[in-house]
């Protein structure tokens, strides 16, 4: 029988415009993160059994690199890439090594230090792991660079096309997320905006305005994963969350069916969301906080669907109902998401976990949601992988 897997402690660092933060380097990132997450556990690093690493950007073994600076004690270090998947990936596979038994503590850390601008590739000589998806949209949508605008660009546009989703209500999604980063301390961007802002400001790629993508950032975030006996062994039944469902998912077949939205991975966030509810019994109606890669407007809107918070097509109702904000059904970002939250890839995983953790705990300050029992994580990268958790109080 598998092992219940616990999150016990998380941290993070702020997210912060590439750059901005002088002598900030990746291990200084990973040692702030790491060192919050055992603080909040209450453990030494030389409790953990295994980590599990998550960056994109970097050169091999940059996570013994980094997870050094929390200490050396040869256990083993796994180095994890999944695009923007990487830190939820980092988080999966330290749920494994839980749930398997090989470890009653492990550490899932990610971090990113990026560069400002659009996200290029770094191998030129090679084929690229994206030339299908690319090819497949182009068959489809006029081409234009950088890349990822431009998918899920023409995924916002099929959307419309073929439900009557509007532009506004695609900004509307920016300025709530905006709206709500105003009260996270660790976001990059905790500026308000009017809706007339959101539209208004730089076109990226039709409908997508500058304020409804994600940028690039550095920051870093962690998280402690444990199983039943080390929380019992170690008292901390007060302050554990437990991981009740998670899925990761690769690309189908059907990514490459004529549909944009498949491309950009509605599929495989689907077919996630459908093994997690699975193995939680739990279903959309029964979480009540939700963190989701809304790396632009339209794939938070196109996330709603695949979660099955709505049926195809009903995702711009949603919107327009304020179902997806505080005082509605479901509080969908509190963090303010990727939009605004910020976006260093390999960390993105680690910091919504951190959220819902802080949600569960009731513990999230002004994010706070009421009366929060159950919450969900997704993150997706293209090329591809999507992973879905939900999370629970653990029983008292």
């Amino acid at each position: 029988m598998a092992n219940k897997v616990y999150v016990v402690g998380v941290g993070m660092t702020k997210f912060e415009k590439p750059g901005r933060r002088e002598d900030w380097d990746y291990p200084q990132m990973a040692k702030e993160a790491g060192t919050k997450a055992l603080a909040d556990a209450g453990i030494a690093y030389d409790e953990v059994q295994q980590a599990y690493v998550g960056y994109v950007y970097g050169e091999s073994t940059s996570g013994q690199r980094a997870v050094y600076e929390l200490g050396m004690t040869g256990i083993p270090v796994v180095n994890v890439n999944n695009n923007c998947s990487t830190g939820s990936t980092a988080l999966y596979l330290a749920a494994q090594a839980v749930k398997s038994g090989q470890a009653d503590c492990a550490l899932a850390l990610g971090f990113e230090k990026m560069k400002p601008g659009s996200l290029g590739s770094t191998y030129d000589d090679r084929e690229q792991p994206m030339g299908n998806h690319l090819q497949a949209l182009a068959e489809i949508s006029e081409v234009l660079f950088p890349p990822a605008p431009w998918m899920f660009g023409a995924a916002g546009r099929e959307h419309m096309k073929t439900y009557g989703t509007t532009a506004e209500q695609f900004a509307k999604i920016g300025e709530k997320n905006h709206r709500h980063s105003v009260n996270n301390p660790y976001a990059q961007f905790q500026d308000v905006y009017t809706l007339d802002d959101i539209l208004g400001s730089r076109m990226i790629y039709d409908p997508l305005t500058k304020l409804q993508c994600s940028p690039t950032s550095d920051g870093s975030g962690a998280a402690i994963l444990a199983s039943e006996a080390f929380v019992e062994s170690h008292g901390l039944a007060g302050q554990a969350v437990e991981i009740v469902g998670q899925a990761m998912t690769t690309d189908y077949k059907s990514t490459f069916d004529g549909s944009a939205k498949n491309i950009v991975g509605y599929d495989m966030t689907k077919q996630a969301a459908l093994k997690v509810y699975d193995q939680s019994g739990l279903g959309p109606d029964d979480f009540q906080v939700i963190e989701l890669h809304d790396c632009f407007s339209a794939n938070e809107l196109l996330t709603y669907e695949a979660l099955g918070l709505c049926a195809e097509g009903e995702g711009g109702k949603l919107v327009d109902n304020n179902e997806t904000t505080y005082g509605g059904k479901w509080v969908v970002n509190p963090s303010g998401g990727l939009i605004s939250k910020g976006h260093p890839l390999g960390a993105t995983g680690l910091a919504q976990c951190a959220e819902m953790t802080w949600q569960l705990r009731g513990t999230a300050d002004k994010r706070q949601v009421d009366d929060v029992t159950a919450t969900l994580q997704h993150n997706i990268g293209l090329g591809g992988a999507a992973v879905v958790t939900a999370y629970q109080r653990a029983e008292r």
